[in-house]
């Protein structure tokens, strides 16, 4: 009997995830994408695994931050994103940062070259039925509108939406290093991960109010701007306070600036974005403000006078659907378990976290195909915390996306002494203990789910 096919709908981060596990187990995957015959708003990419917003996967430390607990994590269960991720590393300090063109590109000639895996080319428009054999729906936060239409029918009033915003790309060589210079954030990683633009006082608050007076894109009286705080433009963050930029993307602090041998008031930082480093991508300064108003204010800034830009910020809407109420443990729509769905649609928030999700959906549905029982992650690793927030019922009605951290893990109050006290542990220690106490627990998940 010929073995039944997973359908796969959409090859960004999570359906190429879902697609790389299944295969690895396998199974045969026909993976539906849209693109290049039709882009969202947001994708200019014909290849798989196109990153949008940032060329950044954030924090490489496993000891000292969940994303990069959950890039080991993600590592050690044999992940494609984070093998294509390694592959193509360009410097960002401690960060993990990729050539996005050569991180798509792998990714794509691997499920290409994948005996398992086939592609079909088409826009999906409606919900697949339960004669079309499992569905895992991985279309992102821009699901095209006549597929979110179905889902929305399929699911009622049950769908959320937010906004999210892309920082601007410059070419690095109008980038004026007689202003600038090279240095990471207390001297982390190379040297020239960062270039660094300063500011005195007088030009950061001059700056800052015409963020706060900039043309903005206007929405549609009947869209109410909902953002993600992870993702917030750089003039609604000036909008909250004009002290707000120092605390976050414009923040001074590890940097010495070496024409003047002094600290900077603010400080803009441009990473690397691509292998050739041609381009710099203006970190934390995604924007919604017009295309003109972006060249005109960041041209204020020191060192960026005679910028050229590759590519100017962007906005556009992203949807998510209530996981807790509507998925069940396995990531299976409850109305119809034939159909799973993976990636930011559910509501978890960034690349990694997007790509563990179709992860697990892909080896949910394999196991399901197989007729195995499929075995939950543990709750004290990234896997299983990323799993805790989609499946968390305590605070439905304010469901909102999230990126991996410490605090959806299980809690670790504190460690007993060598005489038998308890002792709370905080800060740093605090943080080692979850990742020492994750990749400790992840191996036997492992060995117990391996292809």
């Amino acid at each position: 009997m010929q073995q039944q096919k997973i359908h796969i709908i959409g090859a960004g981060l999570a359906g190429s995830e879902a697609a790389w596990q299944l295969a690895r187990r396998g199974i045969k995957v026909v993976i539906y994408e849209m693109k290049p015959l039709k882009f969202s708003p947001a994708h200019k990419n014909p290849d798989c695994a196109e990153l949008v917003c940032s060329n950044s996967l954030r924090s490489d430390d496993m000891f000292c931050s969940a994303i990069g607990l959950m890039h080991q994590e993600m590592r050690l269960a044999g992940s494609l994103i984070m093998e294509a991720a390694d592959a193509c590393r360009v410097p960002a300090g401690g960060a993990l940062a990729v050539d996005r063109n050569a991180f798509a590109a792998y990714v794509s000639q691997k499920l290409k070259n994948n005996d398992n895996i086939e592609f079909a080319l088409e826009e999906i428009q409606s919900l697949p039925d339960e004669n079309t054999g499992r569905t895992i729906i991985a279309t992102g936060p821009l699901t095209s509108p006549q597929l979110a239409s179905a889902i929305i029918r399929e699911i009622g009033n049950q769908s959320l939406s937010f906004y999210d915003a892309i920082a601007p790309v410059v070419y690095k060589d109008s980038i004026n290093m007689d202003i600038a210079w090279y240095q990471s954030r207390y001297d982390k990683g190379d040297k020239f991960d960062y270039i660094n633009c300063p500011l005195d006082k007088e030009q950061y608050y001059a700056f800052v109010d015409r963020l706060i007076k900039a043309e903005k894109v206007e929405f549609h009286d009947f869209e109410e701007p909902t953002y993600f705080d992870g993702c917030l433009p750089i003039e609604v963050m000036a909008e909250r306070g004009k002290d707000t930029l120092l605390y976050g993307p414009m923040k001074p602090v590890g940097l010495t600036n070496p024409h003047t041998q002094s600290h900077a008031y603010a400080v803009v930082q441009l990473r690397q974005d691509n292998f050739a480093d041609s381009l710099r991508n203006m970190v934390g300064f995604q924007t919604k403000m017009k295309y003109g108003a972006q060249q005109e204010i960041f041209r204020t800034i020191p060192g960026l006078e005679n910028a050229e830009f590759a590519r100017l910020g962007g906005i556009h809407k992203n949807t998510f659907i209530k996981s807790p109420l509507l998925l069940d443990e396995f990531l299976r729509l409850k109305t119809k378990p034939h159909i799973s769905f993976a990636g930011q649609i559910t509501g978890c928030e960034g690349y990694v976290e997007s790509a563990a999700t179709g992860f697990l959906a892909g080896y949910f549905a394999a196991a399901e195909l197989k007729g195995i029982i499929p075995v939950l992650p543990p709750s004290t690793t990234a896997f299983g915390a990323m799993l805790g927030h989609l499946r968390d019922a305590t605070n439905i009605e304010n469901y909102q996306p999230m990126n991996i951290n410490f605090g959806i893990f299980e809690p670790i109050r504190g460690t007993v002494t060598a005489n038998g006290k308890f002792r709370k542990i905080k800060g740093h220690e605090r943080k080692e203990a979850y990742c020492r106490r994750a990749l400790e627990d992840i191996l036997p998940w492992l060995e117990q789910i391996k292809p």
